[in-house]
């Protein structure tokens, strides 16, 4: 006989009359059993959400302490270097919050290692996604909304540490507004608007406060929510695997596994940025003194997302032109509008030009291994050398003192290896690839090599090759084959002169380039003769392997090693030879 608790009853009560309304249960039946794939790589979206979640919370707590005004008032804090001297009532509460609020320290820490965790999340997503192929139909919206996320990811990071009003700040907002100005006609007019007149101004901090607490996480959030949803919509994307196709999805249910999952991973994400909070200095405010225009910190450096735009900046010539009146300088114009707008414009249109490249119409739910996409893998690894060297350029001064290097010497070297590394870096990456398809095309054929070489009784030598299992035979047989488009012609058959020739052909010819090097994929019967194959070499090893495993080796007199039947001591082995004559 079942019994029902009085938690039970009134759960199931409150559940039929939320039902009887909304018809709820028929939505969580529905939803609550979808079915989520489980491979590492997915937790990478998830520490991008969860540590979101704690730049939120700890952003919370800080607002209740800032005083986002640039009027100037006289320290009296428990930091005793920096007292009675004169600051702004932004950079005074931010002493305050670091001093005498109890727990303040921790908590702006965790708000700005949250911050950084939080970017570099959605960055090594985005690779992920990119890498895998994870932004082609039906996601391509979802592959906008995460350059959007990023974008503004980068905003919300420097408008954060531009709040303190310190000399680090400052100094970051002063290379601001040099970028504004350097836009064109409307420069001069943007940062006048921007700052309210002559840099710093007195209102700037309260605007950017309202930016960076209300206008940015407002579009991060909806942006995330509406991120989520197409994720529970389209399912979600797996790896190759047995089972596994475009039209189904492998993994654990939401109830009761992938809930308890993500909840505990929370908590870990949550403690680990605690746990670097407490023991890690980020951004000592107090160390920097107060913003004087007129000065810059010694060996300042931006928050390491920030660091591609200073090190282009720095490594730009100094090249500016006077036009009918008008000075335009290049070297700031060019480095921090023109290749930002460049990068992230076509970042976000990559979706849409590999599609138009391939003509694939079709819907993937399965992902590509980096390798069966070598020229995206390949453009990948370049952008990213290309972004790793402007990092660089962003810490020349840092590099020049600390290895005792001339510092316009690494300025020409990052000139130079910016025109030509990504180019050998794409070279080296692609020939990798298709070395990695002919590995695994060799398996197909012939299994994987196992190492060992065994006599035949006629004499003859051979490596034995292993059959591969059912996994590593359904991840490498997911490879697909793309034709590229072929070359139009120039007039029909009736002699009509094609008009969109020129547009055709470009896309033959990029086709051409993104898929005519490749390492074609054996037919199922020279897959299935090759397994064969593999199978009889282990079946004539299989009968060494059983005495070897029926052997038992074990310690006799003296330290000896022994197998059953030998003769233990010395005794028994003369016994044993006079027996024998």
């Amino acid at each position: 006989m079942t019994t029902t608790s009085p938690i039970e009853k009134a759960g199931g009560a409150t559940a039929t009359y939320v039902d009887e309304r909304v018809g709820s249960n028929k939505f969580l039946s529905r939803n609550l059993g979808k079915v989520f794939p489980d491979h590492w790589s997915f937790m990478l979206g998830e520490i991008a959400l969860y540590s979101f979640i704690v730049v939120m919370l700890t952003g919370v707590f800080l607002t209740l302490w800032f005083k986002p005004s640039m009027a100037e008032v006289v320290y009296d804090g428990s930091y005793v270097p920096l007292k009675g001297i004169l600051m702004s009532e932004a950079y005074d509460s931010a002493l305050n919050i670091s001093f005498d609020v109890r727990g303040g320290l921790l908590l702006r820490q965790m708000h700005h290692w949250s911050a950084l965790i939080f970017i570099a999340a959605m960055a090594v997503h985005m690779f992920r996604v990119f890498f895998t192929g994870a932004f082609r139909k039906p996601r391509e919206f979802n592959w906008l909304i995460g350059v959007g996320l990023t974008t503004f990811g980068l905003l919300a990071g420097f408008s954060g540490y531009s709040l303190p009003d310190d000399l680090l700040s400052g100094t970051g907002l002063q290379i601001a507004r040099g970028i504004v100005q350097a836009v064109p006609v409307v420069g001069t007019w943007a940062a006048f608007l921007l700052f309210d007149g002559e840099f710093p101004g007195t209102e700037f901090i309260s605007r950017l406060y309202g930016v960076h607490i209300l206008l940015i996480p407002g579009l991060i959030l909806a942006l995330v929510t509406i991120h989520l949803m197409l994720v529970w919509t389209q399912k979600h994307t797996q790896f190759p695997g047995p089972g596994r196709t475009n039209d189904n999805v492998v993994g654990y249910p939401l109830l009761p596994v992938y809930m308890a999952k993500a909840g505990g991973f929370f908590f870990i994400v949550f403690g680990i940025i605690a746990l670097v909070a407490g023991l890690v200095t980020i951004n000592p405010i107090w160390i920097f003194g107060p913003y004087m225009p007129d000065q810059v910190s010694a060996g300042s450096q931006p928050d390491w997302y920030i660091g591609f735009l200073d090190g282009a900046l720095r490594v730009m010539p100094n090249w500016e032109t006077i036009l009918f009146g008008w000075t335009i300088s290049w070297n700031v114009f060019i480095p921090a509008l023109v290749v930002p707008g460049i990068i992230f414009t076509v970042l976000g249109l990559y979706p849409f030009i590999e599609a138009w490249v391939t003509g694939d119409k079709r819907e993937h739910n399965l992902l590509d291994r980096p390798r069966n996409a070598p020229t995206r893998t390949a453009f990948g690894m370049m952008a990213i050398t290309f972004y790793m060297l402007l990092w660089v350029g962003g810490a020349n001064d840092i590099i020049a003192v600390a290895f005792d290097l001339s510092i316009n010497s690494i300025i020409w070297f990052l000139r130079v290896a910016l025109i030509v590394v990504p180019p050998i870096v794409f070279v080296i990456t692609r020939r990798t690839c298709l070395g990695l398809q002919r590995k695994d095309r060799e398996k197909l054929l012939h299994g994987y090599e196992s190492g060992r070489v065994l006599r035949l009784p006629h004499g003859e030598f051979i490596e034995v090759h292993q059959p591969l299992n059912e996994k590593e035979l359904a991840v490498i047989t997911a490879k697909h084959d793309y034709v590229p488009l072929p070359a139009p012609d120039k007039a029909d058959a009736d002699g009509v002169r094609n008009k969109h020739y020129r547009v055709q052909m470009l896309r033959h010819r990029l086709s051409e380039f993104f898929y005519g090097v490749n390492v074609p994929k054996p037919t199922a019967a020279e897959i299935e003769a090759g397994q064969h194959h593999a199978e009889e070499q282990a079946a004539i090893e299989a009968p060494l392997h059983e005495y070897e495993d029926s052997d038992v080796i074990f310690n006799a007199h003296g330290g000896v090693l022994h197998h059953p039947g030998m003769a233990k001591t010395n005794a028994e082995q003369v016994e044993g030879v006079d027996q024998r004559h």
